[in-house]
């Protein structure tokens, strides 16, 4: 299998941007059911897998910020605005990690539930800061964090479980990744 180039990435990491800015409107823009699945995670998540740490962070920076601004939705501030330092956490661990872990099916995992953690650590610093900013008297508190993280997440985090390495084989089955 030959290497990947700089272009073909570039355009994988566009594709992979479209289709987080499209897979929102499976949950019809409802904020609770988008919330509980996170379909823009999936894109970001893949991308660090395929592309590369900087493909996925660029695109985990973006897509929040771009679908606030092109749909609205999620709102700008705090909440694209710390998405997007999640999501590029997301990318960047991804790609990172499965770079530099054993090529077994098992770093995936390893890989996978190292970046969801990070990713949602820096979910909610971003939070702490980006609401401090507001200057709106909210603060981001602990049990705001426990539930935005994990208690709401638990059916993404399980769909992100399922999907993402079950994608990941079958890329490298096909031979369409390193």
């Amino acid at each position: 299998m030959r290497t990947r180039t700089k272009t073909t990435n570039m355009v994988l990491s566009a594709a992979l941007l479209a289709i987080g800015m499209v897979l929102p409107f499976l949950t019809g823009q409802i904020q609770v059911i988008g919330n509980k699945i996170s379909p823009m995670h999936l894109p970001v998540l893949i991308c660090g897998y395929v592309c590369g740490w900087q493909y996925g962070l660029a695109v985990g920076i973006i897509l929040p910020i771009l679908r606030s601004l092109t749909f609205g939705m999620p709102p700008l501030m705090p909440t694209a605005a710390a998405m997007a330092v999640e999501m590029g956490v997301y990318g960047l661990m991804t790609g990172l990690l499965y770079a530099t872990l054993p090529k077994k099916n098992s770093s995936i995992y390893i890989s996978l539930i190292a970046a969801m953690i990070l990713g949602r650590l820096a979910w909610g610093m971003a939070s702490v800061v980006l609401y401090g900013l507001a200057g709106t008297g909210k603060v981001f508190t602990l049990p705001m964090f426990f539930t935005g993280a994990v208690i709401n997440a638990v059916p993404a985090l399980i769909i992100q479980i399922i999907l993402i390495p079950a994608i990941v084989i079958a890329l490298k089955k096909a031979k369409l990744m390193d």
